[in-house]
């Protein structure tokens, strides 16, 4: 067997392989790199920490499409809950009835909604159609007599439609004898005239008898302006009313005292026919006033 020899260094310093097996040779050339390497090594680990941290480069990046929005969770709040009314209204106040020829019955007048909002409105306008008048011409009745309120007046005379027991009492028998199907709804008697569904019957009744009268003296197709001389003045001067000129004065027309004057609001020797039509027609409305009282038979 051949003897170990021992790594050494020669005089100039060089590493002396040993002598023996090729494996201990081999390690001791590595650890001779490894001596050179690492002052070097320690060298540069200086001079990095001396330079502080490093740093890459910033580079900017390029977005590829829109950027990320948030998305909302809370749901909106929306409107509150509403509830749609009910019942039957009047969408235009006083809105036109037909302007011309046999009348038809209206429902968007403002003096029908006011009777119809009576708890015996509704009885007075089918008490009207089954005599054949316009529910409208019955209610600007009642608005032009006590805003369709059961009040009294002066004498015998009461109501919302402001009837004379005379004269209620004939207009009631016409109706019933016109229609006698009526009689199975009334208060009889003059109690009915406390009554307003009772004493509608008697007004629209009344209100027909004016607007044939008015036809027969050449007036084709009354109006409730036209028939308001009649129920206002009586039977023998509404022909007159409704033909005279607007310039005319009242007094020269109608002849009545003058606490009956003043009694209807009228001052005798100043107020004009034209003055008396627009004092009624601003009460009533225009189309109202303009409105036939006869239905289309």
């Amino acid at each position: 067997m051949q003897p170990l020899t021992i790594a050494g260094r020669d005089p100039g310093g060089t590493m002396i392989a040993p002598q023996g097996r090729p494996g201990a040779r081999a390690l001791l050339a590595v650890l001779s790199v490894l001596s050179r390497l690492l002052p070097v090594a320690l060298v540069c680990a200086v001079q990095l920490a001396a330079s502080g941290p490093v740093r890459a480069d910033p580079v900017p990046e390029t977005m590829n499409g829109v950027p990320f929005l948030p998305i909302p969770t809370f749901e909106e709040v929306g409107l509150p809950p509403f509830t749609m009314p009910t019942g039957t209204l009047s969408t235009v106040p006083d809105a036109p009835t037909t302007p011309s020829g046999t009348g038809s019955d209206s429902t968007s007048s403002a003096a029908l909604d006011t009777m119809l909002s009576q708890s015996w409105g509704a009885a007075a306008e089918a008490n009207a159609q089954s005599l054949g008048v316009n529910a409208t011409a019955l209610a600007a009745t009642c608005v032009l007599e006590s805003n369709c309120q059961n009040v009294g007046g002066t004498g015998t005379i009461n109501g919302a439609f402001q009837m004379s027991n005379g004269t209620y009492t004939a207009a009631m028998a016409a109706a019933l004898q016109q229609n006698p199907n009526l009689a199975a709804n009334i208060v009889p008697g003059l109690a009915g005239k406390s009554d307003p569904a009772t004493q509608s019957i008697a007004a629209a009744e009344y209100l027909r008898q004016g607007a044939l009268a008015l036809q027969a003296n050449n007036l084709p197709n009354p109006t409730v302006l036209d028939v308001r001389g009649y129920y206002n003045f009586g039977p023998g001067n509404a022909s007159a009313v409704a033909r005279a000129p607007d310039d005319t004065l009242l007094s020269n027309v109608v002849p009545l005292t003058s606490d009956q004057y003043r009694a209807n609001g009228i001052t005798p020797g100043v107020t004009t026919v034209g003055q008396w039509r627009a004092s009624v027609t601003n009460k009533i409305g225009i189309s109202t006033a303009q409105a036939p009282v006869l239905l289309a038979s």
